[in-house]
């Protein structure tokens, strides 16, 4: 689960009893970043059940408002323990289970870096590292130093390139993916979200969700729960959350057993484009 939530007087956004929730119900992931900006709350809301979560953070991106996409990425040597440290001290704890970088960089060599996240690991620092944002090529460069035990990209019906070389790569290398944003960010929650949709697709999830008796963004995420049989991977989704309410909804999504013309329909509705 990725956590999105902030200090709130609504005791449903309330970051303990969303994480409470989730551990509550089987859930062990917890997801942050540095530039999420919100190690501090993650960390307060996890230190009574620290040893039920399984850690998961990343380093990489700085924020500068005078770069076109707003960031900067750095992977250096000395950044990554930098950052590892600042991390630590944000989050209330010894260790990450799961450390990743969050973008690839197109100054250092993806060797460098994992050289430095093995450092991490001989610490006890980290306990496993990933990566995101990366080619099937980095992916491949960098388990050759050391293996990777994650890649996090997006995956969702809306947002389907991890499939065209990444998910293969992934799965010949025995790594888990990790798929963020499984509903575009929220916009397959509604008939028309954030991201437009042709009516015919809405159509398709909104039929299927009827079927179920669940909602739409419920399908979706179930959709992305039954990617790795097809590829021979592990793939775990993170779906975002901000409410308990929304956490009970998107882990309910995991008991949703899709049939194989539903799973049909939904990929030729939703075919991946080039």
């Amino acid at each position: 689960m990725r956590l999105r939530v902030t200090d709130s007087a609504d005791p449903d956004r309330d970051p303990v009893r969303v994480i409470d929730a989730a551990l509550d119900a089987g859930v062990r992931m917890i997801d942050t970043a540095d530039a999420y900006q919100n190690e501090d709350l993650v960390g307060r809301a996890i230190a009574r059940r620290r040893d039920d979560v399984v850690l998961a953070s990343k380093f990489g991106l700085v924020w500068h408002d005078d770069v076109a996409e707003g960031f900067d990425v750095r992977a250096d040597a000395e950044y990554v323990r930098q950052a590892c440290e600042a991390s630590l001290r944000r989050l209330r704890t010894d260790h990450i289970d799961l450390y990743y970088l969050h973008h690839r960089s197109d100054t250092v060599p993806i060797e460098e870096t994992i050289v430095a996240m093995t450092g991490l690991l001989d610490a006890g620092k980290i306990g496993a590292i990933g990566l995101s944002n990366v080619t099937a090529e980095d992916l491949k460069r960098a388990h050759a130093v050391h293996p990777v035990t994650a890649l996090q990209e997006q995956w969702s019906l809306s947002a389907r390139s991890i499939e065209s070389t990444l998910a293969q790569t992934a799965a010949a290398l025995g790594i888990t993916i990790v798929a963020h944003s499984p509903t575009s960010h929220g916009a397959l929650h509604e008939p028309r979200g954030h991201v437009r949709t042709d009516d015919a697709k809405q159509a398709t999830l909104r039929e299927i969700a009827a079927a179920h008796e669940a909602s739409v963004g419920q399908i979706a995420l179930a959709w992305v729960h039954s990617r790795g049989p097809s590829y021979g991977a592990d793939v775990v989704p993170l779906p975002g959350t901000t409410r308990v309410g929304h956490a009970r909804a998107n882990i309910a999504a995991a008991s949703i057993n899709l049939a194989a013309v539903e799973l049909a329909r939904l990929d030729d509705a939703w075919a991946m484009t080039t």
